[in-house]
């Protein structure tokens, strides 16, 4: 597989962007995204590195002889909680489903880099979803199949691979998804929330608006947002295709987050946007869950809803 990397001289322009020009529209994505490309590769052996690194376990989803799925996961904090000692919060976080959204990797490869993570959250982390798409900058897999709507009746087997191994996991107090949108006016969230739990959404929005626009548009997707936030209100049985979302509600959280940064923007601006809205949900979290481990039953937050 050709990778394609961002040259070296593209990437240090994107890191001294200055403030202004960091969060304008590029103006390059004509009908689908042309924007910055990565060597996928490369940015999957620094997870790795920096996961072993700091003492995660590195598995892998096998989805054939030629393919497999990069998994981090950091159990040791729940440990305890298994033992009948306390509770500790479990968060998944995925990312690369779609191959033309570099920042959801890179944002992975910063934040385990960084390693500013709660100490007592286990975690499950997979940093990329989608390898075979990033090799040719395409939404799709090789097949040609978006694996954003697969997850009711998979036809693609790195989806089928993916549900098998979540199968076998715990439930999750939190998910998180990693996208882009090639058309956003700036970044924005769904949030998927049917108990009506404290919301993290307000919190997050409001965090990100300091490194990355946000779109405030009514209308997002076809769908009512307000202030950056969607909260779509339908039921996943009445779709006959399903994003990895409604997999995850259905079966493995009851909270979960899909992160849209706007792709049309500078790359760093992108990941930037992606760090701190990942950083702000889990230090939200922990906030609520350090307050009342049922989490249900917890007043609003104050930057909430």
């Amino acid at each position: 597989m050709l990778f394609i990397g961002v040259p070296e001289s593209e990437q240090k322009r994107a890191n001294a962007l200055p403030e202004t020009e960091a969060l304008r529209r590029l103006g390059r994505n004509v009908n689908g995204y042309l924007g910055e490309t990565i060597d996928l590769p490369a940015v999957l052996r620094d997870c790795i590195a920096a996961a072993k690194a700091h003492g995660w376990a590195v598995s892998e989803i096998s989805v054939n002889e030629e393919l497999s799925l990069p998994v981090l996961t950091r159990r040791g904090s729940i440990s305890a909680g298994d033992a009948g000692g306390p509770l500790r919060p479990k968060v998944y976080i995925s990312a690369g489903i779609h191959g033309d959204e570099p920042a959801g990797p890179l944002a992975v490869r910063q934040l385990l880099q960084e390693n500013c993570w709660p100490k007592d959250f286990g975690l499950w982390l997979l940093p990329c979803l989608n390898p075979a798409g990033f090799a040719s900058n395409r939404r799709e897999n090789a097949q040609g199949l978006d694996l954003n709507r697969q997850y009711l009746k998979p036809q693609a087997a790195e989806t089928g691979a993916h549900i098998h191994w979540l199968a076998q996991q715990p439930s999750f107090e939190l998910c998180l998804c990693l996208h882009e949108d090639w058309e956003a006016h700036g970044f924005y969230v769904y949030e998927l929330n049917p108990d009506q739990r404290p919301s993290l959404a307000e919190t997050l929005v409001a965090r990100v608006a300091a490194v990355c626009p946000i779109d405030r548009s009514e209308l997002i997707e076809g769908r009512p947002a307000k202030n950056g936030i969607i909260r779509p209100s339908v039921d996943p049985r009445d779709r006959p295709q399903w994003p990895e979302s409604f997999y995850l509600l259905t079966h493995k959280t009851r909270l979960s987050y899909t992160l849209e940064a706007p792709s049309d923007f500078p790359l760093s601006s992108r990941v930037a946007a992606m760090v701190v809205a990942v950083q702000t949900a889990l230090e939200r979290l922990q906030c609520q869950w350090q307050a009342d481990p049922r989490l249900g039953e917890l007043p609003p937050d104050k930057e909430s809803r």
